[in-house]
C-alpha cells in the first residue's frame, strides 16, 4: 500500500514538471534517526539529546544553496541547527548545535513551499521525544530498605486516604465519596503488613478494621449478599458502575472476602473476637449459589434488583476470577458444587493453553499471558505455591506469565520508549488519556509498577531491578505522596497524576508474600477454605 502511494506521488510530480512548473515539486520520503526509519508525523523516541542527528530523504534531489531557514526548523528549541548535505543528493541532515534537555517534546518541522531548491507539494514533521535522565533521583539504600519504604509510603493511600467515615479504600484519587469493593480487600490486607512493618500499631489497625466491618455489616447495600463495585463510602449505597452495573458484583465482592478472611486470620487475639464476628457474619451472607442464575454449571458476574441479569457476564477462566470459585465452593452457607467449578470457571480444561511464548511455556489463558493483574488479584491471599489441580500448577502459571511479560518488555518489539529488562509491566492502569488493560497483545506503551512489583515472588531479581529503576531513575516524576503514581508513558512525555486502589493495594501485600508470605498464611488456614479447595480437587 505504501509502495502505491508512493508511486502515485511520483506520478503526480511528473505531471506538474512536464506542465512547466519553475521547481520540481517533492516530498519528504522518510527520516532517518538512530538507524530507523520514520515516516512524517511520526514518533522517535528515547533520542539522545545531546546527539540528535536527523537524515531528511526527499523524493528528488536538493540544493543546499537554496534552503530556507524559516521554512526548516525544530519546534521547542531555540539554538541553531547545522544543516549538511546527507549521504545522497536526496538527503539532508539536520542536527541542532547545542544539546536538547532531557524528556522533553520536540518538532523538526519542514513547512509546504519553496525550499532546498525544490517545493514541497505539503507539511512534513518528525515528532521527537528525548530519553529520561539516567542519573540517580534520590541517594542509594539497602534493597530491604527500598521495599519497606516503598510498603511504607504506598500503605498511606489506604490510611491516610481512606473514607473518613467507612474507612473503605476510595476507589482512585480525587474520587470524594465513591468506595471501591475490591479495592478494599485489598487495602484490608495491607493492614497486617502495616503491624508487622510497624507502620501502625495492632491496636490502631484493629480499630480501623472495626470501623471498616461495621460499614459494610451493618450499613452498606447488598444483593443477595454481594456487594456492588461502588458504594457511597458515607451512606453505604449503591454506585453504579454502569448503566446495568447498579447491582451486586461477584468478583469484587470475591477481592473484598479474600481481604477479610486473611484479616480474620490475622486479628485472632481475644479482644479482637467482635472483628472476627463481623468478617464470619458477611461471609456467611454472600450467596454465591444465587449466582448460578438459576442453578447452572457457571457463575455469573453481575446481578441488579431492577435490571436483573442484563449484563450477562459469565466468569470463565482464565482471568482475575479464580478467587470467586474458590470462595464459592467455601462457603458454609451458600456453596456451589465442583461442577460449577470445572463446567464454568475452567470450561472443561478449555483455559488450558500449553503454547511457548519467549521460550516460556504457558500452561494457561490467552497467548502471552494477559494483563498482569490475573496473577495478582486472586493470589493476594490464595497461595500459589504448590497449589496444584487437573488443570494447572499455579506457582507455574504465575511465575511463566510474569516471565513473558517481562521478556515482552525487555524485547520491546514496538519500540516504546523506557521499555527495558528493568523497566518493565504490563496491567490495566490509566494511559494517556483514559484506561486500558495493557498486555503483550494491547500494548499502549505504557508502563505500570504494580504490575512489576506485584509480581515480586514470581520473578523477584526483575521485579527488584524495575523497583529500583521506578525509584532511582524516574522518581522525581513517578513517586509521591503514596507511593508510585499508577503509570508512565515516555512516548507521550506523560506521567499518571493518580493512584488507583486497585493498584496500590497489590504492591503492598505481593512484596509482603515475597518477603514473608505473611497474607498468604493468613488466608490459606482459614478452616472453610481449606474445604473449600479440597471440594474443586486442588492439591
Amino acid at each position: 500500500m505504501k509502495t502505491y502511494a508512493r508511486l502515485l506521488c511520483l506520478l503526480f510530480l511528473a505531471a506538474c514538471q512536464s506542465a512547466g512548473e519553475d521547481l520540481v515539486k517533492a516530498f519528504v520520503d522518510h527520516f532517518e534517526v538512530d538507524g530507523r526509519t520514520i515516516q512524517s508525523g511520526k514518533l522517535a523516541n528515547s533520542i539522545d539529546p545531546a546527539s540528535l542527528e536527523i537524515t531528511v530523504v526527499f523524493s528528488s534531489p536538493v540544493n543546499l544553496s537554496k534552503m530556507n531557514g524559516d521554512k526548516l526548523y525544530l519546534n521547542g528549541y531555540d539554538g541553531k541547527l547545522s544543516i549538511v548535505a546527507g549521504p545522497t543528493e536526496e538527503s539532508v541532515v539536520v542536527k541542532p548545535e547545542s544539546p536538547l534537555e532531557h524528556f522533553r517534546r520536540y518538532s523538526l518541522v519542514l513547512e509546504k513551499g519553496a525550499n532546498l531548491g525544490v517545493r514541497l507539494i505539503d507539511e512534513y514533521s518528525l515528532n521527537i521525544v528525548t530519553s529520561y535522565d539516567p542519573s540517580d533521583k534520590f541517594p542509594r539504600i539497602p534493597d530491604e530498605e527500598l521495599l519497606t519504604l516503598v510498603q511504607r509510603q504506598t500503605f498511606k493511600y489506604f490510611w491516610d486516604y481512606a473514607h473518613p467515615v467507612s474507612g473503605l479504600a476510595r476507589e482512585r484519587l480525587g474520587s470524594g465519596e465513591t468506595v471501591t469493593s475490591g479495592g478494599s480487600g485489598f487495602g484490608i490486607m495491607c493492614l497486617p503488613v502495616a503491624v508487622e512493618r510497624g507502620f501502625v500499631s495492632r491496636a490502631e489497625a484493629a480499630e480501623r478494621l472495626r470501623t471498616i466491618t461495621g460499614f459494610l455489616k451493618n450499613k452498606a447495600v447488598r444483593y443477595h449478599g454481594a456487594f456492588p463495585h461502588w458504594l457511597n463510602g458515607t451512606s453505604g449505597a449503591t454506585i453504579p458502575f454502569s448503566a446495568n452495573d447498579n447491582g451486586g458484583d461477584l468478583i469484587e465482592t470475591a477481592f473484598l472476602i479474600q481481604g477479610l478472611l486473611a484479616a480474620a486470620g490475622y486479628f485472632d487475639r481475644p479482644e479482637e473476637a467482635g472483628i472476627r464476628e463481623d468478617i464470619d457474619a458477611i461471609w456467611r451472607d454472600v450467596e454465591w449459589d444465587w449466582y448460578t442464575r438459576g442453578g447452572q454449571d457457571v457463575l455469573y458476574w453481575h446481578w441488579s434488583p431492577d435490571k436483573g441479569w442484563a449484563m450477562n457476564m459469565q466468569i470463565n477462566g482464565w482471568n482475575e476470577g479464580l478467587i470467586t470459585y474458590v470462595l464459592a465452593a467455601s462457603s458454609p452457607t451458600h456453596p456451589v458444587k465442583a461442577s460449577v467449578y470445572h463446567n464454568g470457571w475452567a470450561r472443561v480444561g478449555g483455559m488450558r493453553n500449553g503454547r511457548k511464548f519467549y521460550d516460556i511455556t504457558l500452561p494457561l489463558g490467552s497467548d502471552l499471558g494477559g494483563p498482569m493483574f490475573f496473577a495478582h488479584y486472586s493470589f493476594l491471599g490464595l497461595d500459589p505455591r504448590g497449589l496444584k489441580d487437573q488443570y494447572a500448577d499455579y506457582w507455574e502459571q504465575n511465575v511463566a506469565h510474569a516471565r513473558i511479560n517481562h521478556a515482552y518488555c525487555a524485547a520491546n518489539p514496538k519500540h516504546h520508549a523506557g521499555y527495558s529488562a528493568t523497566c518493565w509491566g504490563l496491567t490495566a492502569s490509566d494511559i494517556s488519556g483514559g484506561y486500558t488493560a495493557s498486555s503483550p497483545t494491547n500494548d499502549r506503551g505504557t508502563i505500570a509498577p504494580t504490575a512489576a512489583l506485584a509480581s515480586m515472588p514470581y520473578t523477584p531479581a526483575e521485579s527488584l531491578d524495575a523497583m529500583r529503576s521506578f525509584y532511582y531513575t524516574y522518581g522525581d516524576r513517578l513517586w509521591s505522596d503514596y507511593g508510585f503514581r499508577d503509570a508512565f508513558c515516555l512516548d507521550a512525555a506523560w506521567f499518571a497524576g493518580s493512584y488507583i486502589a486497585i493498584d496500590q493495594g497489590p504492591i503492598v501485600v505481593m512484596i509482603e508474600n515475597y518477603r514473608s508470605g505473611l497474607l498468604w498464611d493468613c488466608f490459606m488456614k482459614h478452616p472453610d477454605v481449606t474445604s473449600g479447595l479440597a471440594v474443586l480437587g486442588f492439591e
